[in-house]
């Protein structure tokens, strides 16, 4: 997702996030922190905790950033990032997000999910960003927002060859990813795919190696921060599909799907981004063609890590 920016660029993304979180009753500590780690992560750019000469964007600056794009694009990513910060949803944070998306012209799913979402249907949002995580995931359209059947395909066709096989990871040696992924899933007491009650080897593979290799639990802020990488990484409606679902779910406490579940405050401001940044550095993306889950299960994790870009 990452677009380079010149200094000045960043600064004028920057100034939009805090346009943002000041459409709120005041700028708060969280919001701050924000800023501060999208700066030092994304642009490598030092603020002081007060954000102190960080003014708002002047208007020759906005159409500097309208006149590019993929730049423009990214820039209400980030400022969309910013009106949940808070954890809530406040009217006057989503529409400074919908206006500066008309001021830099920007047109895209998430921005039409905001717009519903401050319309009051939020029904009709989490249902497309339902469709847009299967359409990320499938790499075909989706129809429904019932992600069930495609999530849980075992329970109507168990799959024992394919959990077999996943449980002889636990007989490779410890310090290789196939017996590390097999001991995560023991210690979290997951079903393998091609048991029942298993999620899909299509979703459970590249999600949970995202966890295991990038280094992120299985708690609510576990979730936020696995999401935000997959989607830097992933880029496949990274926002509708990824980050907006579990900023829903695990942060304003909406639930999307009955497996998801739900909880409230779980977006660290500062590791976000920090997520975000080292998706946008990876490799291979494990949700992509070229990541063998297979054939890497046989490495050393470190090589693993290594490998797909994974040095921090």
């Amino acid at each position: 997702m990452h677009i380079d920016a010149t200094p000045a660029e960043a600064q004028t993304i920057l100034k939009a996030m805090r346009a943002v979180a000041a459409a709120g009753a005041a700028i708060t500590a969280a919001d701050r922190a924000s800023i501060v780690a999208a700066a030092r992560y994304i642009f490598q750019i030092e603020f002081a905790p007060d954000l102190a000469g960080l003014a708002p964007a002047r208007a020759e600056e906005l159409k500097a950033l309208a006149a590019k794009p993929d730049l423009a694009t990214e820039a209400v990513c980030f400022a969309t990032v910013m009106a949940f910060v808070d954890g809530t949803l406040d009217d006057a944070k989503l529409s400074a997000v919908t206006s500066l998306a008309a001021t830099l012209g920007v047109k895209a799913d998430f921005v039409d999910d905001i717009t519903e979402v401050a319309q009051g249907h939020l029904r009709s949002a989490t249902a497309h960003m339902i469709r847009a995580n299967l359409e990320s995931l499938t790499g075909k359209p989706w129809d429904t927002d019932d992600a069930m059947p495609w999530l849980m395909p075992y329970k109507t066709k168990p799959d024992p060859a394919l959990a077999a096989r996943f449980h002889t990871l636990l007989d490779l040696p410890k310090e290789t990813f196939g017996h590390a992924f097999a001991a995560f899933y023991r210690a979290n007491k997951y079903a393998f795919p091609g048991e029942e009650e298993a999620l899909n080897f299509a979703f459970a593979a590249p999600q949970d190696s995202s966890h295991l290799l990038a280094g992120y639990d299985t708690s609510p802020r576990g979730e936020v921060l696995a999401s935000t990488f997959t989607a830097a990484m992933h880029r496949s409606e990274a926002m509708s599909g990824h980050v907006l679902p579990v900023i829903f779910s695990w942060h304003l406490g909406i639930p999307l799907n009955e497996l998801a579940g739900s909880a409230k405050g779980a977006l660290d401001p500062q590791e976000f981004w920090h997520a975000w940044a080292r998706g946008e550095r990876m490799k291979v993306d494990l949700f992509g063609p070229d990541w063998d889950f297979w054939a890497a299960t046989a490495q050393p994790v470190d090589a693993v890590r290594a490998h797909i870009g994974l040095t921090d």
